[in-house]
């Protein structure tokens, strides 16, 4: 039984790890065709993770990529907490990146739902 368990919540992981992908190229392909260049997909440091990093020359943009059945529930899924984590992990970017902290820059998130139905909220932790 223990074993069953265990396939299932695997399964469960790897669909939701290939789902977290597909949105993540979903709102990578939105961005792309309104003129940004991807620069960065879930890059990593000690900090935390950011899914993309997207730029137009004049701004960079981190985004935060949410997926769930609405975009409401998406939206719940982003707390004070994450938005800390997301704003130091942008720190070491620029940091690793050559950039400085003065760089003109956004955070914004992508809510992604059930049938794939993207909304984008420019400047999500500003509001926060």
């Amino acid at each position: 039984m223990g074993n069953e368990m265990q396939q299932t919540r695997a399964l469960r992981g790897a669909r939701a790890y290939h789902s977290g992908l597909a949105a993540e190229d979903s709102v990578a392909r939105l961005y792309e065709r309104r003129g940004y260049r991807m620069v960065a997909r879930r890059w990593r440091s000690r900090a935390g993770e950011i899914d993309l990093v997207a730029d137009d020359s004049d701004e960079l943009v981190f985004v935060e990529v949410k997926k769930a059945r609405s975009f409401a529930a998406a939206a719940e899924r982003i707390g004070r907490r994450q938005m800390r984590r997301i704003g130091l992990a942008a720190q070491d970017y620029l940091e690793n990146s050559g950039r400085g902290i003065l760089t003109n820059m956004r955070f914004d998130v992508a809510l992604v739902d059930a049938g794939g139905g993207v909304q984008l909220i420019e400047n999500a932790f500003e509001a926060a």
